[in-house]
């Protein structure tokens, strides 16, 4: 198959300056001193209205979902429900979200955001409605369960496409930044609001759809607040083509795309792989907390703390500094978390084993920022959703089977062994990409457009 031409991507090949750089290179830093820097994106008016929105449904969201997990332990008391119930959840993001990234490209984002947060919002209300009224059963849970399965393979690549329309190439790194902070923020925040709701309520966990549902409203009025006219704005593959494409045809071209783009693949392979074996703490750390540790739950809770803390750290870090992400980078940082994560394994020490668990979630949060902002960057606007698609694809879905392998690795050779030995394959992945870096850096500085060279000297 014939690659994509800069005409097929619907804009002209990017020009070399003189110094041979890429023209982002010579875009200006921020203004901004001290800590304000941290948030400089959020000088554009939609994407301060956006952020504020994703702080107060984000709590709601992390608290629905202990809520959800607490209600199916309730009505089955079975671990195996819950997992069933995850599952459903999380199927409909594997088989759906490359078209999810179709439709990105095709409709304004804004209006399908629209679409998916009202549908979000209508399923917690669904819920509230039924624990409200007591006649909540299993198949209800599990069947609106998948049903925001569907509406989030829509509605995540469609969000992570969306931030570069509101904030442009210059501030990209910035707005993922704290976009991250976000995330990081609210699983640390919401479970344990959650907790306290549910203790309050005698266990139940009805008010915690009510104020999931309504959380919902602060970003679907930011969206129908923002201007239109500060967007940036969309290349559109079918002008001046003469025809249109179908849903294959553009998933097709979505996939060619990142296939014969050397800096795309390299990332969301490596970035895919090292997740897939690394980011399983939901298996092991139980097992690290009571039988290599001895800590029992409480160790177990500050543990899990020490992991977010360091995350929401290296977001915030990452916001404050506006460092430029590389190829280079991305592949130091992962080669930092195997080693972290290597050193936890062989770790007996809990003080030692919490400074650890928190580099790992510093190392985790870099690299993830750091190469959702390159994927971000160099994709030709008209392609984004799809690409997005793709790495959400195997960022997202890698964690499951990563979960699967970590399971069966812990209990064939114990937890620390098992762990080790993802950490390996993580060290050759890296080791692989660092082989491959070369070709993929040459990719990034061709197709970069509006942004900071991506290639250290």
């Amino acid at each position: 198959m014939k690659p994509l031409s800069s005409r097929a991507q619907g804009q002209p090949a990017p020009a070399r300056e003189p110094s041979g750089e890429t023209p982002a290179s010579s875009a200006q830093q921020p203004s901004e001193k001290g800590l304000l820097r941290a948030f400089s994106s959020l000088r554009h008016y939609n994407f301060r209205l956006y952020w504020c929105g994703q702080l107060i449904s984000l709590m709601g969201t992390a608290m629905q979902a202990i809520g959800q997990a607490w209600l199916v332990l309730q009505l089955t008391h079975s671990a195996v429900q819950l997992g069933l119930v995850g599952a459903l959840q999380f199927l409909p993001v594997l088989l759906f979200s490359l078209f999810g990234g179709v439709l990105a490209d095709r409709w304004p984002k804004r209006r399908v955001l629209l679409v998916t947060q009202t549908a979000a919002m209508l399923q917690a209300l669904a819920l509230w409605v039924l624990l409200a009224t007591n006649t909540v059963q299993l198949w209800q849970v599990y069947g609106l369960a998948l049903l925001l399965g569907v509406t989030s393979s829509l509605d995540q690549p469609t969000r992570s496409a969306f931030v570069v329309e509101m904030v442009g190439r210059e501030d990209l790194p910035n707005a993922v930044a704290l976009n991250s902070s976000l995330m990081n923020l609210a699983r640390i925040v919401g479970p344990g609001l959650g907790g306290i709701l549910i203790a309050a309520g005698g266990g139940s966990v009805t008010l915690l759809f009510l104020l999931n549902a309504l959380s919902f409203l602060a970003v679907i009025v930011a969206l129908a607040l923002m201007d239109s006219r500060e967007l940036h704005a969309q290349a559109r593959q079918d002008r001046g083509t003469g025809e249109r494409q179908n849903t294959w045809q553009r998933l097709r071209d979505g996939l060619i795309y990142v296939w014969q783009t050397p800096a795309i693949l390299l990332l969301i392979v490596v970035v895919g792989l090292v997740l897939l074996f690394g980011a399983n703490f939901a298996v092991v750390l139980p097992l690290f907390a009571t039988d290599v540790l001895h800590v029992g739950a409480s160790g177990f809770g500050f543990l899990s703390a020490a992991l977010d803390l360091g995350a929401l750290l290296s977001a915030l870090w990452l916001a404050w500094s506006h460092q430029q992400p590389t190829i280079r980078r991305v592949l130091l940082s992962t080669l930092f978390f195997a080693g972290l994560e290597a050193v936890f394994a062989v770790s007996r020490l809990y003080p030692l084993s919490l400074v650890l668990l928190a580099g790992v979630g510093v190392t985790e949060t870099f690299f993830g920022a750091q190469a959702i902002t390159i994927l971000q960057t160099i994709t030709p606007d008209h392609l984004r959703g799809r690409v997005n698609s793709v790495y959400i694809l195997f960022f997202t879905g890698s964690i499951p089977p990563g979960y699967l392998l970590a399971g069966w690795l812990s209990s064939s050779y114990g937890a620390p062994l098992g762990l080790l030995i993802c950490m390996l394959l993580c060290l050759l992945i890296t080791g692989a990409g660092w082989l491959w870096r070369k070709p993929a850096e040459q990719s990034a500085a061709a197709s970069a457009q509006g942004s900071n060279a991506l290639v250290e000297p």
